[in-house]
């Protein structure tokens, strides 16, 4: 019976692409479905607009998916904001899309210094919103809005398994360079209250502004100091310039970051130097996922130019999340808010959606590691097997 349910969600979303493919529903003069919009809010533009495009394009895609089923009570309209992944912006944008009557639910936020500057704004205007990237705990931990959920994990967890698995890898100093935003100093805090029982030593940190292009001061001491591991907590654009400069001074440390690296513009930004660099991400692979195929065929089939990344399959659940929420009890703010409070067992993309008493969904972090120019799941890359040695093992070995 398990297998004919998955074979039968596989076969819905081939069967939605094929109506998408074939007829514009939402044109469909045969189809009197009123049209209820939905907010995504992201960073499009900016050093990390690839995870943004990329969560963007999946709830986009969620939303053709959804319009395409003859059985849907409403028809769908996704309105983007672009946050720039500024909390001043996102504030501004969130403000917009909140006081925005019909608009009546939010796919929000990627990274987290935007993320928990917002959540008093939805609070206020009654928006409810399901945040799909962002892992600052404090998003849901620290309030207790009742239109807050995040159907992504937090970096409770990406702080837990980076110390667990660096350690195991016998890497035993580390130097913590982190940006000075909320997420940069939450980044360092679990990773470093976790470090300590694995038996790992922080020889230095160093706190940084985000937007800081030169590390020679920093990198310079990171050199004397020759430690195992760098690890960096803060998002791509960061993580970018501070691997490139490390191989350019030739500093032979591994580096590790979580998710805030985990994207196509890591890869491309840092080139050749990128290999090797691990992450952590509150994620499974799509093909870990039973209907990871069908949605992967299905964004191919839409002509998206960028990739998902890492959290577009999140985005998509989210977007679906409240898309059924708003079928249930209609495009009302209140109402869709209830339901969406007492999410149990929802089957999504991304695994079973189980919220707790803060709206929090609990999911397990996973390792990945950057290999040929892709993140690569750790047990299935070169690197498991022994095939090639990480950056740091290779320097101390």
């Amino acid at each position: 019976m398990a297998t004919d349910r998955k074979t039968a969600r596989r076969k819905l979303f081939t069967l939605a692409g094929a109506a998408l493919a074939a007829v514009s529903l939402a044109a469909s003069p045969a189809l009197a479905r009123d049209t209820v919009k939905i907010a995504f809010i992201g960073p499009l533009t900016g050093g990390n607009s690839a995870t943004g495009l990329g969560g963007r394009n999946s709830a986009a895609l969620a939303v053709d998916l959804h319009n395409a089923k003859p059985d849907a009570k409403y028809t769908y309209e996704l309105v983007p904001f672009d946050d720039e992944c500024k909390p001043n912006v996102g504030v501004q944008v969130a403000t917009k899309a909140a006081s925005d009557k019909s608009i009546i639910a939010g796919i929000t936020h990627y990274c987290s210094a935007v993320a928990i500057a917002t959540v008093d704004t939805y609070n206020r205007f009654g928006l409810p919103v399901v945040v799909w990237g962002a892992v600052l705990p404090e998003i849901t931990y620290g309030n207790d809005y009742k239109e807050i959920h995040r159907v992504n994990g937090t970096m409770i967890n990406e702080g837990k398994m980076a110390a667990e698995f660096l350690t195991k890898q016998g890497f035993k100093t580390f130097v913590v360079i982190h940006d000075t935003t909320d997420y940069g100093k939450g980044q360092n805090k679990y990773f470093a209250e976790n470090l300590k029982p694995q038996g790992g030593e922080i020889l230095a940190t160093f706190p940084v502004p985000p937007d800081q292009q030169d590390f020679t001061a920093e990198l310079t001491k990171v050199k004397e100091l020759k430690p195992d591991v760098v690890f960096m907590g803060g998002l791509t654009p960061l993580g970018v310039r501070v691997r490139s400069q490390m191989d350019r001074l030739g500093i032979p440390a591994q580096l590790a970051g979580v998710s805030g690296i985990m994207s196509a513009g890591f890869i491309e930004g840092a080139g050749p130097a990128a290999e090797g660099t691990v992450s952590f991400h509150n994620g499974a692979p799509l093909t870990k996922y039973a209907d990871g195929k069908a949605f992967m065929d299905a964004y191919a089939k839409a002509g998206y130019r960028e990739d998902p990344d890492a959290y577009g399959p999140f985005a998509f659940s989210a977007a679906n999340l409240i898309m059924d929420a708003i079928e249930k009890v209609g495009p009302d703010r209140k109402k869709v808010r209830d339901v969406l409070n007492t999410t149990k067992g929802y089957k999504a993309l991304v695994g079973e959606i189980n919220f707790d008493d803060h709206r929090q969904n609990i999911v397990s972090a996973n390792v990945y590691v950057s290999q040929d120019g892709k993140w690569v799941y750790w047990p299935d890359s070169a690197y498991a097997t022994g095939t090639k040695k990480l950056p740091g093992k290779a320097a101390s070995n």
